[in-house]
């Protein structure tokens, strides 16, 4: 195969003499995406969060989480490439890593977005038929699921990531969370604010008219104590817990979503 070249998210041009074979995903919904273009033999190393498919990590070498990682492990396996999202790990991890080797990584925004992290993919890895297939199969449920939401009203929510323990911080604007709630005629009433703020719980009453508080699974794992908890600070809106990999995993997992989405509506 000739020398091809490819240019990530970030901008960083990459030029390989060979396609990469020895990969390493400190991504979990990206570890999921590779299974599924059906690379996991090429997959040396993941993060202990990396839990799809959920046997994974018993075949896998674990090399640390998505903020920390052991760069010594990391070098023995010897990876061709190492696959980072600018969300999920920091500069500096990108930075050390790309003493060991080539880091591509991605910038996932929007649903548009996922949609060329799957096409870059598939050119990366010589895979662009598994690749176009799985773009395929998401067009068709988005373009489905659209038809299922354009009749609904929209609903003002808020969507908790994390409680610490009179503050929480919420999904703002600029991150895949809020793409995907509005793609579900949901009005992100934090939408005015970048990335994730934390606000004050009393502060919470100031949106009178808000009509659900959804409460994620992940990365803080909300139990329905939590939910009873937070009525007295949410006037008439209702707690939802909802399943925080479906609002926050891009890839292939967003097949998946689709129909939990039209579940969730159903039962609000």
């Amino acid at each position: 195969m000739k020398q091809y070249s490819l240019i990530d998210d970030i901008g960083t041009l990459h030029t390989f003499d060979k396609v990469p074979q020895r990969i390493i995903s400190l991504v979990p919904s990206q570890t999921e995406l590779l299974v599924d273009l059906g690379l996991e033999s090429n997959i040396v190393g993941i993060t202990k969060f990396c839990v799809h498919p959920k046997d994974l990590r018993s075949k896998k070498q674990i090399v640390g989480g998505t903020k920390k990682v052991d760069y010594d492990k990391i070098k023995s396996l010897k990876p061709d490439i190492v696959i980072c999202n600018k969300e999920e790990n920091t500069l500096e991890i990108v930075e050390i890593l790309r003493t060991i080797c080539p880091v591509w990584v991605t910038d996932i925004v929007t649903v548009e977005d996922n949609f060329k992290m799957v096409n870059d993919f598939g050119n990366l890895f010589d895979c662009v038929a598994e690749a176009e297939n799985w773009n395929r199969k998401l067009a068709l449920a988005l373009s489905d699921f659209k038809n299922f939401i354009q009749n609904k009203s929209v609903k003002k929510v808020t969507y908790f990531i994390w409680k610490n323990p009179y503050m929480v911080m919420v999904a703002g604007s600029g991150n895949f969370i809020n793409e995907l709630l509005q793609l579900n005629h949901f009005e992100n009433v934090f939408a005015n604010q970048q990335r994730y703020p934390e606000i004050e719980l009393q502060n919470l009453n100031v949106n009178n008219d808000l009509d659900f508080v959804f409460l994620s699974s992940e990365p803080y794992p909300f139990k329905e104590k939590d939910a009873l908890e937070m009525t007295c600070f949410t006037n008439s809106a209702k707690c939802v817990l909802v399943d925080g990999e479906m609002f926050s995993w891009y890839g292939s997992r967003l097949l998946k979503a689709f129909d939990y989405f039209k579940e969730l509506h159903q039962k609000l």
